[in-house]
């Protein structure tokens, strides 16, 4: 294998999949990249077993052949790298040599043989989607998945494919985010697909390169195709809890909130706020929300911004570290929160078709 490759095209080519070799390896060829060279193209590809990638990008190929390259310090030496063109080969060894100018360096890969195939998609069931759509509703959900959760449909995002539109949620059961996108889709596509959250952000590395992509679904995997990268993840296999009554949940009252100005509020209340219970009191009254929190190691503050409220005041306490997620995964200047009382989660909606929900802190005197 001989090829000659930019290094600009590799170093974005190994960016959108490096991330996907796992950090501890149940296989050591796992910690490899796959590099194959054939025709014109060059395939890297990576893999831990339940999410693997590959990219393809067009290369000086001199001599087909395919070997694993150890990934991490592969990816360490081409960010060093300052020359423009690089140049690697190995023989019939599992030596590869990277030439780059009058520098020369050999690392030590492994045969491609032991590298596990990524799935056949043949037989998947297929549609097209808007890649800056798909992106933003991943973007949308992804933050309020559960890390680390007994329950383990919620370490993923729920996809829920049906004829006219998919339905994506993420939540850790203190906070639900929702969004939808309009669909195209034949009858045997509908159904429940929850991808684990590794794969969620992987997918949002390669969406963006076309305007379409490509999404294949089987019984246990799904894949994401756009431009010249691929993605593939094997499913949670677990059932997502019903989320229809909460997500359905009505508010009292509706108020519109600045979210630049709430944003800023929020990071000067939070260094208040209690490590612990994360809670900050929001005091919802004629024309003014006002936020507080003290602790008695750190001290108190109060803030306050003019609201369009002319109701009864309602107090509330939430987490402020989770409103300020949902701050940041919406565009809107404005969105709006629906309150009822201090037990009754806050539901915001903005321009969208997404819904963010927030369930209170219980309500005291260190709030």
């Amino acid at each position: 294998m001989k090829f000659v490759i930019s290094r600009s095209e590799l170093s974005d080519l190994i960016k959108k999949i490096q991330n996907v070799v796992p950090q501890n390896p149940p296989m050591p060829i796992l910690s490899h990249f796959l590099v194959e060279a054939d025709g014109d193209e060059l395939v890297f590809t990576a893999s831990d077993l339940t999410v693997g990638a590959s990219c393809r990008v067009k290369a000086k190929v001199l001599e087909r052949g395919a070997l694993s390259i150890p990934s991490k310090r592969f990816c360490q030496l081409i960010r060093e790298l300052t020359d423009t063109q690089i140049e690697v080969f190995s023989d019939e060894s599992t030596m590869v040599e990277i030439q780059a100018g009058s520098s020369i360096f050999r690392l030590h890969g492994m045969d491609k043989e032991g590298y596990p195939a990524l799935p056949d998609l043949n037989e998947a069931i297929r549609f097209s989607v808007e890649s800056s759509v798909l992106k933003e509703c991943l973007y949308r959900t992804c933050f309020a998945v559960a890390k680390d959760d007994s329950r383990y449909a919620l370490t993923g995002i729920l996809m829920r494919i049906e004829p006219e539109k998919a339905t994506f949620v993420g939540t850790d059961g203190k906070r639900l985010a929702k969004t939808e996108m309009p669909l195209s889709t034949t009858s045997e596509a509908t159904g429940d697909y929850v991808l684990p959250l590794k794969a969620v952000d992987e997918i949002m590395k390669i969406l963006g390169e076309e305007e379409t992509a490509t999404v294949y679904l089987t019984e246990d995997k799904v894949g994401v195709e756009s431009g010249s990268s691929l993605l593939i993840t094997k499913l949670i296999a677990d059932d997502y809890p019903d989320f229809t009554q909460i997500a359905n949940s009505n508010s009292e009252v509706e108020v519109s909130l600045h979210r630049e100005e709430l944003m800023t509020l929020l990071r000067q209340i939070s260094l208040f706020a209690d490590e612990e219970a994360r809670s900050v009191r929001f005091s919802f009254t004629p024309g003014e929300l006002i936020l507080t929190a003290n602790t008695a190691e750190v001290g108190e503050g109060t803030v306050s911004m003019p609201i369009n409220f002319s109701s009864e005041s309602i107090e509330i306490a939430f987490n402020p570290h989770y409103f300020q997620d949902i701050l940041r995964h919406t565009r809107d200047e404005t969105l709006q929160i629906g309150i009822s009382d201090p037990f009754s989660p806050g539901v915001l909606t903005d321009s969208t078709d997404s819904l963010f929900i927030l369930m209170p802190m219980r309500l005291n005197h260190d709030a």
